[in-house]
């Protein structure tokens, strides 16, 4: 109880931690409502799976470039403006996504997006980090990555209907009504982040070099980019392959309904437990679940129903491994080092998700839609066994 509020003066008030998750739930319903409708939103423009695949994976590019190029940016400024800001810029591009019928004038928008998302999700990181203590670390990013995959529950079952009734314009338009209301508590609460670095890392290359001379943050960054690659399976392929299995677009919303159900009741319990355990147990069981998982989808890939429900089940695996991966990192890491290095740490997001787009994509010009989820099995086996070489943490 004490995670959400906290007794001062004879009255209970929320905790930042708190209001920080009911932020991050506001821009998480945002962005539910824009990945359930997304790779339909592609196709539109494209008509071909692997054709929206690969311009998916020309966007996390972009993104990758931009997690360096932010480094200075992060470090010199106040996290809480930046974060601020791009709430706004996202409120704005999703209302201009509706107006878009040209496919240059949806890049260049699609661009935009990228570049602030990454300061974003940076920034926002960062506040949790330095509103939480060291030992309460994992537990607060259990709390927030629960509360979180609830708007992930509710926005794709909302979503898929308002797609199937009424077109992408209306779902646009009610993510970015979010995206302003998160924008608008967050300046209402005064959620500042005071810190500010006064040395600036401005060699990108340099600085790139320096995050891989420790390996123990070289395996984080790997661990953390196989759940970001196993998402690019659930939120880009999955929502075509219903589509064009004879579904209706509502379909793609019962199933990105269901696919975070197992996140929400187990991601708190599991960041517990890994900070009073550690984490190699829960990295490798987390792994080898979604490796078995593909497997069987693999092999029952006509059975629409059925490998759906493998892939939900499989979400058991990711719930381990979503809140307890950048938790990992900052365990392993000085204060001075999450400030320089958490930039690029979170390009493992744009990394990971960038070949999660890009390979299957490929192999889709080639083979039959059935092996990417041989694919996918391949990759999480392969976290597996780097599991077995992280260093333990315990509290």
């Amino acid at each position: 109880m004490g995670v959400i509020l906290r007794k001062h003066q004879g009255e209970m008030h929320l905790t930042k931690i708190s209001k920080l998750s009911l932020v991050g739930v506001l821009v998480a319903l945002s962005s539910s409502f824009i990945i359930t409708i997304w790779a339909v939103y592609l196709d539109s423009f494209f008509h071909s799976i692997s054709i929206v695949g690969l311009v998916s994976s020309m966007l996390t590019l972009i993104g990758i470039a931009t997690y360096f190029i932010s480094i200075p940016i992060i470090e010199k400024n106040n996290k809480a403006k930046i974060f601020t800001y791009t709430l706004l810029v996202y409120a704005i591009a999703y209302l201009a996504f509706i107006i878009t019928k040209n496919v240059w004038l949806f890049l260049l928008v699609a661009v935009i997006t990228t570049i602030t998302g990454t300061l974003r999700v940076t920034s926002f990181g960062l506040i949790i980090k330095d509103s939480s203590s060291k030992t309460k670390l994992s537990r607060n990013e259990g709390l927030i990555y629960t509360v979180l995959n609830l708007a992930f529950v509710v926005g794709p079952l909302a979503a898929g209907y308002i797609l199937s009734e009424h077109g992408s314009s209306f779902v646009f338009a009610l993510a970015s009504m979010f995206i302003f209301l998160a924008f608008l508590m967050f300046k209402f609460e005064s959620l500042n982040d005071p810190t500010k670095t006064k040395k600036i890392d401005k060699n990108l290359i340099k600085n790139f070099f320096a995050f891989l001379k420790k390996k123990e943050r070289v395996y984080a960054y790997i661990i953390g980019g196989g759940v970001s690659f196993w998402w690019s399976l659930a939120y880009l392929f999955m929502p075509l392959y219903i589509v064009r299995n004879g579904l209706s677009e509502l379909w793609i919303g019962y199933f990105l309904f269901a696919l975070p159900i197992p996140l929400i009741i187990l991601e708190y319990k599991f960041s517990n437990r890994a900070d009073k355990h550690g984490f190699k147990k829960f990295f490798k069981i987390g792994f080898i679940i979604p490796c078995i998982g593909a497997l069987i989808c693999f092999f029952m890939v006509e059975n629409v129903f059925a490998v759906l429900g493998v892939l939900v089940v499989s979400s058991i695996g990711l719930a381990m491994l979503e809140p307890t991966t950048e938790a990992y990192f900052f365990k392993i890491s000085t204060r001075k080092e999450e400030q320089r290095f958490y930039g690029p740490y979170n390009t493992r997001l744009e990394v990971a998700g960038f070949f999660g787009k890009a390979i299957p994509s490929v192999f889709l010009l080639f083979v039959p839609f059935k092996y990417i989820f041989l694919l996918f099995s391949a990759v999480m086996f392969l976290m597996f066994l780097i599991s077995f070489k992280i260093k333990e943490v315990k509290n």
